[in-house]
């Protein structure tokens, strides 16, 4: 792999034909965050976040990626209901190096995962975004990045909003871009 192939290529491999179908506006919004991705993991300093959502002290941040997904919606004949998510993280060093589901749920490449407990600590920074929000962990195991996982922040969200229109039958799915930080804690030494 070029190492001056931008994390949004990658994405495009991984995702194929979803990563090509996203509307050409969300398509710059995530080419402006490339920057962002490139100093993910690296970048181990606690976002500024406001304060219903700060991680108590004796945590600190282990592990920081960056996602790019969409939240999935599905219409129950009154609501879109609660999103799914469906992303994949890349840091600055390693590129792919998790994903993130059901759970809420994330699992790194070596095999770590932790489900975070909900629900969690919401905050609208953006109300043309997702909310910012802070998790507990429920469960973490295995060896890897999300070992030992204490508390996970997601910040800096860009979409993912259920749509504002009514779904046209029950069942209908909605698939809508996001992107976000992702910040992983552990207990400090």
């Amino acid at each position: 792999m070029n190492n001056k192939e931008s994390h949004f290529e990658r994405a495009g491999r991984c995702f194929g034909p979803a990563v090509k179908s996203i509307k050409t506006s969300m398509a710059l919004l995530l080419c402006g965050t490339a920057t962002l991705a490139a100093h993910a993991g690296a970048d181990n300093r606690a976002p500024e976040v406001p304060t219903r959502i700060v991680v108590p002290e004796g945590n600190k941040v282990h592990f920081h990626g960056f996602g790019v997904g969409f939240q999935i919606y599905t219409w129950n004949g009154t609501s879109w209901g609660t999103a799914v998510p469906e992303a994949t993280l890349f840091d600055g060093e390693s590129g792919i190096v998790a994903i993130h589901f059901a759970g809420p749920s994330w699992e790194s490449n070596s095999g770590s995962k932790v489900v975070g407990m909900l629900p969690p600590v919401a905050v609208t920074v953006d109300t043309n975004a997702i909310p910012w929000l802070r998790l507990q962990a429920l469960t973490a195991e295995g060896p890897g990045i999300f070992a030992d996982t204490t508390y996970i922040q997601r910040v800096n969200t860009t979409g993912g909003k259920a749509p504002s229109a009514p779904g046209s039958f029950i069942g209908q799915v909605a698939r809508v871009p996001y992107t976000a930080d992702y910040f992983f804690y552990r207990q400090a030494n």
